[in-house]
């Protein structure tokens, strides 16, 4: 179909819409962190299992729903997990305490791992090549739009309700996408996918994760000699060291090593995952700092962000077409580098409470960033593989990002002295958010970097290999 049409609308309606969802409770969660703190009595150790939760078995289980989806059908398997995570989200909205919370947002991942892969699989695998690039930025630059709307919806809603409506609005909206998609999009699957399932391989993935997000989690509240905190850690090396070893055996394979081998693939995940660690650490700290330090409500601090949502709907569509005209590599390495000095120019807000000198210059330049950003690295890394491979390539790179959010949320915190209750003090909350915005900038740098030395533009439009060994048409 063309991006152009009805048919077309519809389907980037139901996958934004779709991944949207997964999208803003990676970050809503963030600006209601004291609430549920002061509320449910806990510590910065169960806010970030929070978090956590829901990204460790949405991290694990991208790579397996990724799959299901090339196999048994991307629309079946995007519509199982929007019903999935609906239901779950009205169970966390209903949480008691910490433990059904928490436990919540595990299951919250599974729904958000079944959709999120399905959901840029369907654009890749059902719109005209001509159309991809441009649906791909129009995707990223509304998904983005979705994930800085988060912190605004959820300060909009603590002020006017409470807490647990950031997870009840998921519910009318997933039963909108699943109309929507049941009556406008169509079916797509690779009709050479084995129809088996690498069990093994997903267990292994999720060991391995659970292992060392609960080791950087636990590690400063227990001590990294406690038995529990080495165990997980080492637990976690030995199950990615046999997940390779059982990927590298199976006969259908969760992950095929020979996409290893793609160098193009290889450079934008590497990049995917260092700007994203640097992003998902900043975003949980960002509305906290606001918060605690500079006094802002839940809907203020929520609200700085709005300019961040305005200039990604503007630009990230331009920045795909723009792209896919002259090569990936100069805007991944240029936005990066943005995105660095819009995260570094936060530390501002520590000494500067004022929104239009403090916090304003630092959305600017961070929104400037991303979308040079965005839209060429989720395009280069779903082109570097063949076609009939959307659903891995999406799963994978979603799968990247998501676990340097994961990593970079569990650990940052305690690398930069922001650990028990210390994040309802202004003064350490402040030094310790310096220390992290400054880290987070050195991240993005060197994310541009990579990608300025690795990242190839695509050959000139002839017959023939490309440089990067895939086939030109």
């Amino acid at each position: 179909m063309r991006y152009s049409s009805a048919a077309g609308r519809w389907l980037l309606a139901a996958t934004v819409l779709g991944s949207g969802m997964a999208a803003i409770d990676s970050t809503v969660v963030g600006i209601a962190l004291p609430s549920i703190g002061r509320e449910l009595h806990v510590q910065l150790a169960a806010l970030q299992w929070v978090v956590s939760g829901y990204m460790l078995t949405l991290a694990a289980l991208l790579l397996p729903a990724g799959a299901l989806g090339d196999q048994f059908g991307r629309k079946r398997v995007f519509s199982v997990g929007v019903l999935f995570f609906t239901v779950t989200s009205a169970a966390c909205a209903a949480s008691p305490g910490a433990p059904v919370l928490i436990s919540m947002r595990l299951l919250q991942g599974v729904g958000a791992a079944l959709l999120t892969p399905g959901s840029l699989a369907l654009i890749q695998a059902s719109l005209d090549p001509q159309d991809r690039a441009k649906a791909i930025g129009a995707w990223s630059g509304l998904g983005g739009v979705a994930t800085a709307a988060g912190p605004l919806l959820g300060g909009y809603l603590l002020t006017v309700a409470s807490w647990r409506w950031i997870f009840l609005i998921n519910v009318p909206v997933g039963a909108a996408v699943l109309a929507i998609t049941a009556r406008h999009v169509p079916e797509s699957k690779d009709q050479d996918a084995p129809r088996q399932i690498d069990a093994t391989g997903a267990v292994l993935a999720v060991a391995a994760l659970f292992g060392v997000t609960y080791g950087l989690i636990e590690g400063p509240t227990r001590g990294y000699a406690d038995v529990l905190v080495v165990v997980s850690l080492a637990g976690a090396v030995a199950a990615a060291v046999a997940f390779v070893i059982v990927e590298r055996r199976s006969q259908a394979p969760m992950m095929p090593i020979e996409v290893l081998t793609v160098r193009q693939f290889n450079v934008t995940n590497l990049v995917t995952f260092i700007v994203y660690a640097a992003l998902g650490g900043a975003l949980l700290l960002v509305p906290v700092e606001l918060q605690v330090t500079d006094r802002y409500s839940p809907f203020a601090s929520g609200a700085s962000l709005l300019p961040l949502t305005a200039i990604m709907l503007a630009l990230s569509a331009r920045s795909g077409r723009l792209s896919a005209r002259i090569g990936p590599r100069l805007q991944m390495s240029v936005g990066p580098l943005g995105a660095g000095a819009g995260l570094l120019l936060f530390e501002r807000a520590t000494t500067d409470a004022s929104y239009l000198t403090g916090v304003l210059p630092a959305v600017l330049v961070l929104g400037l960033g991303l979308s040079c950003t965005v839209a060429p690295l989720t395009a280069t890394a779903m082109g570097a593989l063949a076609d009939r491979h959307t659903g891995l390539a999406s799963a994978v790179n979603n799968d990247v990002a998501r676990l340097g959010s994961l990593i970079a949320v569990a650990s940052l915190p305690a690398l930069c002295g922001i650990s028990g209750a210390a994040y309802l003090r202004p003064l350490a909350m402040a030094h310790g958010f310096r220390t992290a915005m400054w880290l987070t900038a050195a991240m993005c740098a060197a994310g541009g970097a990579i990608a300025a030395g690795g990242i190839r533009n695509p050959a000139a439009a002839l017959p023939g290999l490309g440089r990067d060994g895939r086939w030109v048409k």
